[in-house]
């Protein structure tokens, strides 16, 4: 499994109450680091980031964590426990692309889709889900072209459109990718929404050298923008 990518959630220093948390709901995790500031889990073999760095960002929907079950059972039993103390976004449900669905946020703010069916062609036991709103709306399609242009071992796995029924037509409803080995998926959304990407939630690269460092770091700010760590 790939490990040179994974998520990072930015959290108000309660980073260990968070991950004894998810220890509690999901198989096979474990702490493999914890130096105060971070606190590094692995789920099913899947790195995790809990940045236990302040009040400044909070995670919202705009990323969001993708767990695909082939029993029923053990969706509605996450849907269960993620949702104690937090807030069903979609309740839990069947929807045309899956006999059981629901989109909860957690008591740490950190947002969950739950789906029974196929993984798609991927080992990993969730999948960072990324969501274009607002002023980003539509441009799901745009991202898949960048990420994958920019990095190695990438193909687009599969992208469903939506026909102007539900959203507007063309829009993504849901596309899967992998960048370096590791699966990203994509949607947009043409609702209203009080929030954007910002450092909430991030994605870690690890690099190689500064070399590697530079090529993404001017890749991935081109026509883009930076800021500086505020952690502390």
């Amino acid at each position: 499994m790939n490990n040179k990518i994974y998520p990072c959630v930015w959290l108000d220093k309660n980073g260990k109450e968070v991950a004894a948390y998810y220890k509690s709901i999901f198989p096979d995790t474990h702490l493999t680091e914890d130096n105060g500031l971070v606190q590094m889990l692995s789920i099913t073999g899947q790195n995790l980031m809990l940045l236990s760095a302040g009040p400044h960002f909070k995670p919202n929907a705009s990323i969001s964590f993708l767990i695909a079950n082939k029993e029923e059972g053990e969706t509605v039993r996450l849907f269960s426990e993620l949702s104690k103390d937090g807030s069903v976004l979609m309740p839990l449900d069947s929807y045309p692309f899956s006999t059981k669905y629901g989109w909860v946020r957690d008591k740490f703010g950190v947002t969950w889709q739950l789906l029974t069916g196929d993984k798609g062609d991927t080992d990993q036991y969730f999948v960072p889900t990324l969501m274009y709103v607002n002023q980003q709306n539509g441009r799901a399609r745009e991202a898949i072209e960048l990420y994958t242009r920019i990095f190695p071992g990438s193909q687009t796995e599969g992208i469903m459109e939506y026909d102007g029924t539900e959203d507007t037509k063309g829009n993504v409803q849901h596309a899967q990718f992998h960048i370096d080995h590791y699966t990203m998926a994509c949607m947009d959304s043409s609702l209203p929404h009080q929030f954007n990407f910002d450092e909430g939630i991030s994605l870690v690269v690890i690099t190689a050298d500064q070399q590697e460092t530079d090529y993404y770091w001017n890749n991935l700010i081109k026509d883009g923008g930076r800021k500086a760590c505020a952690a502390g």
